[in-house]
């Protein structure tokens, strides 16, 4: 609550001097008659009458507050204010192909990606996220959502290597498609911003589309493509197959890089190409991401007063008329 006329609040100076002189000065003024008794000699006994004597007096000082905080005029401030947030829909297009489960970056590939993923993702609140796998084939787990929560269940829980292993998808790496996939589904938006971030740790080796196709179909679509290489890229051991009881087979291989297709994707696109080797370069790498792609939050405020005192100058009103009316009736006094 605030004041439109502040500087009348001084005048509460005049019911606290009200009160000083009642609880000081008016008993004394009062006229007595003086007669010879053994009142004095007996207990006395206080009734409600005698107990309630003041509160006429406290009341009548009571509404000369209200009266001048009615005076300064007292309001009330409603805040309108309009949060328009212009946010940026995000595909992620994640690897699952078996050699994704190679420890070169710890804990697992694989592993490191979904946590910086999940990081990432807590980092942006207002935009839309979604998640497309890919490993021989590619699907979309999670069209793009600001339901963040399931976004993160699915990603921690159904984003993993078992899908090549079970059979749900075929083995391989199919950039292209996985591209194209994540691709189709941010033409589906209306934003005006629609980032696409690929992550594999291959070649690409199979599938009916090829990278710069699915390159070409973002490009057309305004849609920024940063890609990121994970991976060491020497002689690593690479998960090649699961035996029956859960075990899994590696053997080491000198692993095939391709950064000139994933350079010319994020080129062909307005995106960068990143590398990493490493769980704390991937982080860094979607920090990176996530500085170049803020979205612009357009706040607007506005403030509206309304007046108060109806309520106080009834208060004070009521206040008068009990005072009155006590003085008047049950608490009246002799002249």
């Amino acid at each position: 609550m605030t004041f439109l006329y502040p500087q009348y609040l001084l005048l509460l100076l005049l019911p606290l001097a009200l009160l000083l002189w009642h609880l000081l000065l008016s008993r004394r003024r009062e006229p007595r008659l003086v007669v010879a008794s053994t009142d004095d000699f007996l207990p006395r006994i206080r009734t409600w009458r005698t107990r309630l004597a003041d509160l006429p007096a406290y009341l009548a000082i009571t509404a000369v507050a209200l009266v001048v905080v009615c005076l300064a005029r007292p309001q009330t401030v409603r805040n309108f204010s309009s949060r328009s947030v212009q946010g940026i829909d995000i595909m992620l297009a994640l690897d699952v192909s078996t050699s994704m489960m190679t420890e070169d970056v710890a804990p697992s590939r694989i592993e490191a990606a979904r946590l910086v993923a999940s990081d990432f993702i807590n980092a942006r609140p207002d935009d839309n996220i979604g998640l497309t796998l890919f490993a021989g084939e590619a699907f979309t787990l999670c069209p793009l959502t600001t339901d963040h929560a399931s976004l993160l269940s699915l990603l921690q829980f159904q984003a993993n290597c078992n899908l090549p292993y079970s059979g749900i998808i075929a083995d391989g790496t199919a950039i292209g498609m996985g591209l194209a996939a994540a691709v189709a589904r941010l033409d589906e938006s209306r934003a005006p911003s629609k980032v696409l971030i690929l992550l594999t740790d291959g070649v690409n080796n199979t599938g009916q589309i090829s990278p710069l196709q699915a390159a070409s179909m973002a490009k057309e679509l305004g849609i920024r493509v940063y890609t990121i290489a994970v991976g060491g890229g020497a002689n690593v051991d690479v998960p090649v197959a699961m035996l029956p009881n859960g075990e899994v087979y590696t053997t080491s291989l000198q692993e095939p890089e391709d950064p000139e297709t994933l350079t010319k994707i994020a080129q062909q696109t307005g995106g960068k190409y990143f590398k990493a080797e490493n769980h704390r370069e991937l982080k860094r790498i979607y920090d990176d991401i996530d500085k170049m792609e803020k979205h612009r939050l357009e706040v607007s405020g506005s403030a509206r007063r309304y007046d108060a005192w109806q309520p106080i100058g009834l208060l004070a009103l009521l206040s008068l008329l009990l005072a009155l009316t006590l003085r008047l009736t049950v608490l009246r006094r002799l002249p």
